[in-house]
């Protein structure tokens, strides 16, 4: 694991951010290093985790998923086995996309993302409602994305 990530780092992340399908030749001149000390760069960035994976980003209109909804979630009960087996419980549907959990009145804010308003109630009724130990579920539904940043602000 690299000590710390320097300035350079910060730049590999940054344009790696942007395009992590750019080539190791392109990155390295985009960054002001030769190929092969940026590619042991990368790699050290991979290895220490700092990098978690490369993924491929879909636009959510056009594969026939245009609704998000936010769902805060208010547990019975607090205690660590019951977070324990709400998170294991959603991690199994694919729907969720995104789950924190808050401080707060709500427990959890899940971002849901289905097809249709009829989904996310089929949804609802065979998944969070059934779950054990769930008090309340306030759903919100997003009119427009106004910004969505796959990138972190690392520079």
């Amino acid at each position: 694991m690299p000590d710390a990530v320097d300035a350079i780092d910060r730049r590999i992340l940054a344009a790696l951010q942007e395009d992590a399908h750019i080539t190791m030749e392109k990155l390295a001149a985009l960054v002001g290093l030769s190929p092969s000390p940026c590619a042991r760069r990368v790699r050290n960035l991979e290895a220490a985790g700092v990098i978690k994976r490369y993924v491929a980003v879909v636009d959510q209109d056009k594969v026939g998923l245009p609704i998000s909804v936010f769902a805060s979630i208010k547990l019975e009960r607090q205690r660590e086995d019951e977070l324990d087996r709400f998170e294991k419980a959603i991690a199994r549907w694919p729907e969720i996309v995104e789950c924190y959990l808050m401080t707060g009145q709500r427990d959890y804010l899940l971002r849901i993302v289905v097809k249709d308003l009829p989904a996310y109630e089929a949804f609802l009724k065979r998944t969070l409602t059934r779950l054990d130990g769930v008090a309340s579920i306030e759903s919100s539904f997003a009119l427009s994305q106004v910004k969505h940043a796959q990138g972190l602000p690392i520079e």
